[in-house]
């Protein structure tokens, strides 16, 4: 994928948030600039940024870099106990299976 195909996907997540690129920025701690750039494609965004779009919007970093998803290969399987949803516990879990891939992929090794 291209800096431009990635800013489309982000703006298109920004789009279905409900967020202008200033309330982006402000929960990204982003530069509103910054992401006007990102967003059109005359800079590349950093790994941190996309985790930070991929929280603020909901959207995986997967979704938001066009990468395959996990989601579609993750089977769940929990029980909770706190009468928490396991829709919410499906989509963090997910979160953390796509960051995870997402740094496979561009060989970023795990520290502990």
């Amino acid at each position: 994928m291209t800096s431009i195909d990635i800013g489309a996907l982000i703006d298109k997540a920004r789009i279905s948030a409900g967020l202008s690129q200033r309330a982006l920025a402000d929960a990204t701690g982003i530069s509103q600039p910054t992401l006007s750039r990102i967003i059109t494609g005359d800079r590349v965004a950093k790994l941190p940024e996309i985790v930070a779009i991929s929280w603020a919007t909901g959207c995986t970093v997967a979704q938001l870099t066009g990468a395959s998803t996990v989601a579609e290969r993750a089977q769940c399987a929990a029980r909770a106990t706190n009468g928490s949803g396991m829709e919410k516990m499906r989509e963090a879990l997910l979160h953390f299976l796509e960051l995870d891939d997402y740094l496979d992929e561009q060989a970023i090794p795990a520290t502990i």
